[in-house]
């Protein structure tokens, strides 16, 4: 049985779906079944809103202040599980709510989902992961061919509404793709974080 919740780096992850719109070379789920203290991340099939709940409930958030909608999926795919048990986490366990997606989920929708995760994530970590579109598409190899526009205009939107937006390249990246990633970044109002490769 694959974790729901799990701890990774002192952090707490929901692991809500094993769906996901691209198909990253540098993913980690091609090459482990697990991170942290998850065994395996492997859903048989993706949980539903009480399971999650129910694992929540099973957790020990003792001195924890948020948790991370991030596992062997792109949580925007299960939009209304992570909408729902982020509310019930903010309401039961007063914990703030940050979500690591590919910033895709209007486009897998085909509407604009970002007002309704305004209503629950305080934090939303969007992967850039390069600044261009060529490179983007080569490194992510997503479904959609207007994914790179889709993306930079989903974090525009997170700008406006969600506290806290960070887009995200690794580390791996030439210096000048990074400060060029930087730069537009911050052309839609956003701040750029630099991920270690692990």
């Amino acid at each position: 049985m694959a974790e729901i919740l799990y701890k990774y780096q002192d952090q707490v992850y929901v692991n809500l779906t094993n769906k996901c719109d691209c198909s990253c070379r540098f993913c980690i789920r091609s090459h482990h079944d697990g991170v942290g203290d998850a065994d395996t991340l492997w859903h048989e099939r993706d949980p539903e809103l009480e399971e999650i709940k129910a694992a929540m409930d099973g957790f020990d958030f003792t001195g924890r202040r948020e948790m991370v909608y991030c596992g062997y999926g792109e949580p925007t795919c299960a939009l209304e599980n992570l909408v729902e048990s982020a509310r019930y986490a903010k309401e039961k366990y007063g914990l703030k709510i940050r979500v690591n997606t590919n910033g895709l989920g209007n486009l897998y929708h085909k509407r604009d989902i970002v007002p309704l995760l305004a209503e629950v994530v305080d934090s939303i970590s969007i992967s850039l992961n390069a600044p261009n579109k060529e490179a983007y598409l080569e490194v992510t190899r997503p479904q959609f061919e207007d994914a790179f526009e889709g993306m930079l205009a989903f974090a525009a939107e997170c700008g406006k509404r969600i506290p806290q937006v960070k887009m995200t390249v690794v580390d791996v990246l030439p210096e000048k793709e990074i400060e060029d990633s930087r730069k537009l970044a911050e052309s839609l109002g956003v701040e750029l974080r630099v991920r270690k490769f692990v």
